[in-house]
């Protein structure tokens, strides 16, 4: 249940309201109820963007099946992978790692 909030301190309350958002937009929280039944045959992923390594990171771990792909995120978003490769580039203007 949410308690009322503290008006009295308006930055707290929305360094809070920031805080449930971020939260609400992690890839760990908000992706694995969408992920649909695994299909028959491989599963490929690719993916870009500064979310996509987060995003790879949920997928494996809720995937019940086998993964393989790429991504290509900026610099100093990569996460660790198992079977998703993650390759860290240059944002806006590509760079040869992209």
């Amino acid at each position: 249940m949410l308690s009322a909030p503290n008006l009295s301190q308006p930055k707290a309350f929305l360094r809070m309201l920031f805080a449930a958002a971020v939260r609400a937009a992690d890839p760990a929280t908000c992706l694995p109820p969408h992920l649909p039944s695994p299909p028959a045959g491989r599963t490929i992923v690719i993916g870009a963007g500064k979310a996509s390594a987060a995003m790879a990171k949920a997928l494996e771990d809720n995937w019940e099946g086998p993964l393989e792909g790429l991504v290509v995120t900026r610099y100093g978003h990569a996460v660790p992978c198992r079977s998703i490769e993650i390759v860290e580039a240059a944002h806006p203007v590509p760079d040869a790692s992209g």
